[in-house]
């Protein structure tokens, strides 16, 4: 048995079953799905198990937008598209797809 903590991540396994149902999305839109279906958890923590997800190959960085606008921070924010990687395990969950197509009708 390998030495140290396992890489599985129940917080990263429930992103990749969003993935599969949105094709693409970033970070915020990601976030905004999650908290509808599952555990509460912080957007802090979804930024760091995508990025985590990439370094892994569970996800990829489809593209990368400015986006202008007001902010607090200036006048762009930086939108990181993020689809699934070569080593995500997808199981198809129905209770995503249905949260996906509730928030979509809105």
């Amino acid at each position: 048995m390998p030495r140290g903590r396992p890489i599985k991540s129940d917080i990263r396994q429930n992103i990749v079953e969003i993935l599969f149902h949105l094709g693409k999305g970033y970070g915020y839109d990601i976030y905004k799905v999650y908290i509808q279906v599952f555990p509460k958890v912080t957007l802090r923590s979804i930024y760091y198990h995508l990025k985590k997800g990439v370094a892994l190959g569970e996800f990829k960085v489809s593209k990368v937008e400015m986006e202008k606008g007001e902010y607090s921070w200036g006048g762009e924010a930086e939108k990181i598209y993020y689809s699934l990687g070569d080593k995500a395990e997808a199981k198809g969950s129905e209770r995503v797809r249905k949260a996906i197509n509730q928030i979509k009708k809105r």
